[in-house]
Order: structure tokens, then C-alpha cells, then sequence
């Protein structure tokens, strides 16, 4: 008896030390609109150096089939933060009222409480209750678990710019700047920007670096501090979305012009990140996840001029339903506990960060906690093998409304065309008649091939498959 029960308590000790229960900091980084062959990683065909994320990745496990929870900006933000897919709630209404619902526990809200300091910087893109700009903005980072924020309330072509320190403009949108476009490229790509409101202390190309100074700062700061408790630093940076700002330094160094000179620079700025950890003694102890939140605007035109496939040979673009729309880089680096140079074809959703880093803190979620979170921290640990609770499948939206239900090899999308910013074009080997799409990924990862009337039958099981998850009805926001 004695021995079973010391055999039970070492198998029980050895599992929570593989679980995480040293609580390690995490820092997660969000970029905004770089594409899954972006990287050089990723793509050894990349005209883009990316030095600090290749090196990232050959210290970790890069993933290979991990989707944000949607394939535009403020939906996807919302699914990484609360673990719950964004077409279960109204998302729509971010420019005048919060997107998550006081009370829903967040990655933040849910760290915090396992004593994590927490600490916000970048975009923030899903909403505040706006009174004036010399009053609080509600609902925002500091009321939905974060201790400290700074950023911008969404991306730089997205007006009024100003800066927010916790809850407050750091300096009000007083200024006015004017329409930018870039010729030779689209309305939407370049040094593009919106005109309107902007504060006399933000200047659009200085914001990348200045989020990287925050960044670096919070680190430092937490390194001085020598506390006990551990850090979850989200550091969200606005690009390379559009403006492509590279400053001098950066220009000309890709194969891809201003967007992958922006690309690289970005690059750069997180090498700065990393190596505030490492000169901070903070590198051993730190679970860092990097992503992308969406897909690039990157057109079939961009890549026959510059040679440069910013979805690394997947189909479409941000906004799309298909994959280029919303596969996204991931990379974890977590020393002693992920394989170094290691890589994994588990299907994830953003969604499942929030039981991840539950698992890791070893917290059981509540009812109506992250919906739709599975942790991935078996695959991470490599102990999946006896992990029954793997997701297998995942649905997600289209910036147009066209949903994509994935199981297995089997990806089917219920209408026709991209359902995204790279229009509503046909595939190319189907007729006018036929409106719904079926890829075998497994076989077909480009989605060129349109199995929709070759497997019925599974096209009607995984319609069946939609209308059981949109018949879950939807929580509270």
C-alpha cells in the first residue's frame, strides 16, 4: 500500500512539473497582418530576412496548422482573448462600445487571478465606451484583467490616433492628418492611412519602435521588481499592417519591397523583445508564443512581380475563407519544456490559448470559460499520445460572412469565391452551378481542387456539422 501510494505521489509531482507548476512568465506577441510564408521559417523561399523569428523558431516548436479565430483584425483579437469563437457574438459595434462583456474572463483576467502581473502594450482593436477624450475610456485592457496598458485603440490607418496610458489619452486626437496612398499599389496596401484626428505627440512611423521601447521597459521593470509573482506581458503591435512604415535602416533589405522591408523591421523589433528577456536574467523562465493575427493583403499580382509568396504556397489573403486568410505563423519558445527545433501539425484555434495557459497554471475553467478553448499544452510537452481532448475540428468565419468548417484532411466552406479581400472568384475547376467548396488539405493544401460533387457525402456531414455549431447559440459577449 505504502508503495502505491509513493509511486501515485511521484507520478502526480512529475506530472505538474511537466504541466508548468513553476508558473513561468509568458509573453505573447501579436503581429498584425504578416502572412504564413512571411517567414523564412516557414517559407525557405521568402524574400523577407527574418533573422529573430527563425531563430525563435529553431528554439521552440513551430506550428503548422494553427488558425486565428478569424481572418480580419478585431475577430480575431476577440477569440485570442477569450477563448470563445467571434461569430457567437456581435463584434461588429468595436468603434463605439467594448467587444468582450465585463465579467468574461480573459487570458488577462484569468492570469491575474493566478497572481501573474499583467501587463498590456499595442493595439488593441476591440472597443472602449468613449465619453471624450479627456475622460476614462472604459472597458478596455484595464477592465478586462490587464494591471497596465499602453497602445492605440486600433490599427494606424484607423482614425483618431493617439496614444492611451491605462485608461486614459496620453495626449488628445487635436491634430488633423490628411488621406495617404501609395502609388503603384492598392488603395489598401502601402503607406496608406485614413485621414482624421491624431495627437501632436504620435507620429504614425514612430509607433513600432515606441511599442518596442514600452515592451522592453515593462520586462526591465518586472526584472527589477524580483518579485515572486510572474509576468504575462501581451505585446500587440500594429503591423506590418498598413502604413508600411519602414524607417531608413530597413529600406531596400528584402525582396519585397516597402511591405517586406516593414516585415523585417518588425523582425527586428521583436529580436529587441527576446533579447530584453535574455539581458534580464527573465529568458529561462519565459513561455513566449508569437503569431500573426490574420493573413496579408498580399494579391496573385504582388507575388508575379516580386517573387515573393507571403502565404507560402496556401490560397488567398486577409479576410479570406481560405487558408492564406487565416493560417497563421506560431511559434512557442518555453526552455526546458519544449522541444528545441521541434514542429507540430496539430490543428489549434487562438481560441485554445486560454486552456493552454490554464493547464500551464494548472486552473480548472468554469462553466462558460473559454467555450471554444482546448489546451494544446500535451502537444507542446510532447505527451500527446495520451491526449484524447486534441481539437479535431474548428469552424471559423470569413470577413464576408462565408463559414469554413475544418475535420481531419477535409476543409469545406459553404459558399462560393473567398468570401475575403481577394474577391468572390470562382475556384478555378469549378462551374457558375456549383456554390459550395470541399479541399482535401491533406492531399490539395493550396485549395485548388473542388471536391464538392465528387464527396457528397462528406460535404452534407460537415454542412450538418455547421448548423449543429451555430445552433449552440451564442454567450454573452
Amino acid at each position: 500500500m505504502i508503495r502505491c501510494f509513493l509511486l501515485l505521489a511521484t507520478i502526480v509531482f512529475v506530472t505538474a512539473l511537466s504541466y508548468g507548476a513553476s508558473r513561468p512568465n509568458v509573453v505573447l506577441i501579436l503581429v498584425d497582418d504578416m502572412g504564413y510564408g512571411d517567414l523564412r521559417s516557414y517559407n525557405s523561399e521568402s524574400k523577407i530576412p527574418t533573422p529573430s523569428l527563425d531563430k525563435l523558431s529553431q528554439a521552440g516548436m513551430r506550428f503548422t496548422n494553427a488558425h486565428a479565430a478569424g481572418s480580419v483584425c478585431h475577430p480575431s483579437r476577440y477569440g485570442l482573448m477569450t477563448g470563445q469563437l467571434p461569430f457567437r457574438v456581435d463584434y461588429s459595434g468595436w468603434r463605439e462600445r467594448p467587444s468582450i462583456a465585463a465579467g468574461r474572463t480573459t487570458l488577462a483576467s484569468m492570469l491575474r487571478a493566478e497572481n501573474y502581473r499583467t501587463a498590456m502594450v499595442g493595439k488593441w482593436h476591440l472597443g472602449f465606451t468613449e465619453n471624450g477624450y479627456d475622460q476614462p475610456l472604459l472597458g478596455g485592457p484595464i477592465d478586462r484583467g490587464f494591471d497596465t496598458y499602453f497602445g492605440i485603440r486600433a490599427s494606424t490607418d484607423i482614425p483618431p490616433y493617439f496614444y492611451i496610458d491605462g485608461d486614459r489619452a496620453l495626449v488628445p486626437p487635436t491634430h488633423a492628418v490628411e488621406d495617404n496612398f501609395s502609388e503603384g499599389w492598392t488603395k489598401i496596401q502601402g503607406a496608406f492611412w485614413r485621414e482624421g484626428g491624431i495627437a501632436p505627440n504620435l507620429q504614425l512611423e514612430n509607433v513600432l519602435p515606441r511599442f518596442t521601447d514600452e515592451a522592453v521597459g515593462v520586462i526591465r521593470d518586472h526584472a527589477r521588481l524580483a518579485s515572486a509573482d510572474p509576468l504575462f506581458l501581451y505585446l500587440a503591435y500594429p503591423a506590418p499592417h498598413t502604413p508600411w512604415l519602414p524607417s531608413e535602416e530597413f529600406q531596400g533589405v528584402s525582396g519585397a519591397s516597402m511591405y517586406g522591408d516593414f516585415v523585417t523591421m518588425v523582425d527586428h523589433m521583436i529580436g529587441r523583445v527576446l533579447t530584453a528577456l535574455a539581458e534580464s536574467g527573465m529568458a529561462e523562465d519565459t513561455l513566449v508564443i508569437f503569431s500573426s493575427d490574420n493573413g496579408p493583403v498580399w494579391y496573385d499580382t504582388d507575388v508575379q512581380k516580386f517573387g515573393h509568396d507571403a502565404v507560402g504556397g496556401l490560397r488567398g489573403m486577409k479576410g479570406d475563407a481560405y487558408e492564406g486568410g487565416h493560417r497563421m505563423p506560431f511559434i512557442v519558445r518555453w526552455p526546458g519544456q519544449v522541444a528545441w527545433g521541434s514542429s507540430s501539425d496539430q490543428l489549434i484555434c487562438f481560441t485554445d490559448l486560454l486552456a493552454t495557459l490554464a493547464d500551464v497554471t494548472q486552473r480548472q475553467l468554469g462553466v462558460g470559460e473559454g467555450p471554444d478553448s482546448i489546451s494544446f499544452l500535451p502537444h507542446l510537452l510532447g505527451t500527446d499520445t495520451a491526449h484524447d481532448e486534441a481539437r479535431k475540428t474548428l469552424v471559423l468565419q470569413s470577413s464576408r460572412g462565408l463559414f469554413s468548417v475544418r475535420s481531419g484532411k477535409w476543409k469545406y466552406i459553404n459558399g462560393a469565391g473567398s468570401g475575403g479581400f481577394s474577391g468572390r472568384d470562382k475556384p478555378p475547376n469549378s462551374s457558375a452551378k456549383i456554390d459550395r467548396q470541399l479541399y482535401d488539405l491533406e492531399a490539395d493544401p493550396s485549395e485548388t481542387t473542388n471536391l464538392f460533387l465528387e464527396r457528397p457525402e462528406v460535404a452534407k456531414q460537415l454542412e450538418a456539422d455547421l448548423q449543429r455549431t451555430l445552433a449552440e447559440g451564442h454567450w454573452k459577449s
